[in-house]
């Protein structure tokens, strides 16, 4: 069994202005700095002096909210992977979320011309998911260190509905920027053991 720590990215300034990022490639702010900052050490206080892995999706503001945790923390440096990035929105990307809104709907279920679906989305990210236990358990050995995967609000909402049944999280809820969502994998299987919703 493998303890998940899963965590969204930092702010930048596309959330800050509510613009729909997916695939985009935003950097942090100063504030997501700073709220990765607070992620370490919430992190440190769940893990104690359990050793952990760190992964990351391979987008800028997720790989660098992963350095600054792994820094605070003396993990060694995270590995990134594609399959941890953000829904790609398509033509949607970039825009404020009242336009959004207007031209497709309901933000997280509209399906914008060019966008990954969120069956396809779930997919990817528990495939994701599934290669980070692997790449944990190949650098720890057989054991059951934890795992930190740092990633994007729209693939850890569907990560935690599945793992919840779709109970969680609930309808209107936010992830929050650095918020930190525990989960136990067990082979294919995954548990949600606590998440943090706006």
């Amino acid at each position: 069994m493998t303890r998940l720590l899963l965590i969204r990215h930092g702010e930048t300034d596309w959330n800050r202005d509510q613009r729909v990022q997916g695939n985009t490639d935003i950097p942090l702010n100063d504030t997501g700095r700073r709220q990765a900052k607070d992620a370490a050490a919430t992190v440190a206080g769940l893990l104690g002096t359990d050793p952990a892995v760190i992964a990351a999706s391979d987008l800028s503001r997720a790989r660098e909210t992963a350095e600054i945790i792994a820094a605070d923390l003396g993990l060694a440096e995270p590995w990134t992977t594609p399959l941890l990035r953000e829904r790609s929105y398509g033509e949607a990307e970039g825009l404020d979320l009242d336009e959004f809104r207007r031209r497709y709907g309901r933000y997280g279920h509209a399906e914008p011309e060019g966008a990954e679906t969120r069956d396809e989305l779930r997919a990817r990210a528990l495939q994701g998911i599934r290669e980070a236990v692997a790449e944990t358990r190949r650098r720890t050995g057989p054991g059951s260190n934890p795992l930190i995967a740092v990633a994007h609000g729209g693939l850890i909402r569907e990560i935690i509905s599945h793992a919840s049944g779709g109970t969680f999280p609930a309808q209107g809820d936010r992830i929050p920027n650095a918020s930190v969502h525990e989960l136990l994998v067990e082979r294919d299987r995954l548990r949600l053991v606590s998440h943090a919703a706006a």
